[in-house]
């Protein structure tokens, strides 16, 4: 699933994808700012980690969860 994050008082955004269920997503962003934690974290599909700090959290931004057509259709 295609996971965009947007900081605050930037022009670019952070953008990912990951195995994990929309739901997880979702749930480890919502636990950090419910924990007033410093910064969450996100792991894509290759195993890359991103930390995310939470003072400078815009949005979240979670893609569906189904696999991208190749191709032409009719």
């Amino acid at each position: 699933m295609d996971i965009r994050i947007g900081i605050t008082n930037s022009p670019r955004e952070i953008n990912l994808e990951s195995s994990q269920s929309s739901a997880e997503v979702e749930g480890i962003v919502i636990a950090a700012l419910a924990a007033d934690s410093k910064f969450f974290r996100l792991v894509d599909q290759k195993g890359n980690v991103y930390v995310v700090p939470v003072a400078t959290f815009g949005y979240l931004e979670i893609g569906s969860e189904e696999s991208r057509r190749v191709g032409f259709v009719a």
